[in-house]
C-alpha cells in the first residue's frame, strides 16, 4: 500500500466505520481529511466533531495523521450531534446557491479576460467599442444575478442553533459580495477603455 494512503477504524456510537484516506499530491493523509470524510459518512458536521485517540482530542486540521501517531490499522473515536433534518434542508438550499454563485463567477471570469484581451489588442480598434458594449451588458447582467442570490439568502434566517447554516451564509454572502465589487471593477475598466478609443477616434478625426 502506498505510504500516502491509510486505513483506519472510526467508531461513533454503536457503528464501527473503516475509511481508507489517501493523501493529496503525494501527501500524507491530514486531520482534516478524515474529518471531511467523516461528515459525509456520519452527517455530523465538522464544527461538531472531536475525534479521539488514545483518550486525546485531535484539533490540529492541517496536521498529518502520522503526526498524532496514527498507522494503518488504528482505531480512532468520534463524538458529535449530527446537525437535524431542518437544518440540513437549509444546507442544501444554501448549497444549490454556493453552485450558482460558483456558475456566475465563472461568466465573470470569461468577461474579465475578453476586456484583457481588448486592452491588449487582440481586436482591430474599429470592432472595440461594439466588443466593450456588449461585455458592458454581460457584466451588469452578471452583476443582477448575484444580486438575486444576495436577495434569496437576505430571506434566509436562521434560529440560533443552526451554527452550520450561520457560517455558511456568512461567507457565501461575503463571496457574493466580493464579486460584486470585480463586477464593479470590471464595470470601471470597461468605461476607461471605451474612453480612451473615443478620444483616440477625435483625435484622429481632428
Amino acid at each position: 500500500m502506498a505510504e500516502n494512503t491509510i486505513t483506519v477504524t472510526v467508531a461513533y456510537g454503536t457503528a464501527k466505520h473503516a475509511i481508507t484516506l489517501t493523501g493529496k499530491d503525494g501527501d500524507e493523509p491530514v486531520l482534516k481529511d478524515l474529518s471531511e470524510t467523516l461528515a459525509e459518512m456520519t452527517g455530523v458536521p465538522i464544527p461538531s466533531q472531536k475525534i479521539i485517540f488514545k483518550g486525546k482530542s485531535l484539533r490540529e486540521m492541517d496536521s498529518s495523521l502520522s503526526s498524532f501517531g496514527i498507522k494503518q490499522g488504528c482505531k480512532l473515536m468520534m463524538i458529535g450531534k449530527r446537525n437535524s433534518p431542518e437544518e440540513e434542508t437549509e444546507l442544501k438550499k444554501l448549497k444549490d446557491i454556493e453552485k450558482s454563485v460558483e456558475l456566475t463567477s465563472k461568466k465573470l471570469e470569461k468577461v474579465d479576460g475578453e476586456l484583457t484581451g481588448l486592452r491588449n489588442g487582440f481586436l482591430a480598434k474599429d470592432l472595440q467599442a461594439e466588443a466593450l458594449s456588449k461585455l458592458d451588458q454581460r457584466v451588469k447582467s452578471t452583476a443582477e444575478q448575484f444580486m438575486k442570490l444576495l436577495e434569496q439568502m437576505d430571506t434566509m434566517s436562521f434560529p440560533e442553533n443552526f451554527s452550520d447554516c450561520r457560517m455558511k451564509k456568512k461567507g457565501l454572502v461575503k463571496t457574493v459580495q466580493d464579486f460584486l465589487a470585480q463586477c464593479d471593477r470590471i464595470e470601471a475598466g470597461i468605461s476607461d477603455h471605451l474612453a480612451k478609443i473615443q478620444s483616440k477616434n477625435l483625435a484622429l478625426a481632428d
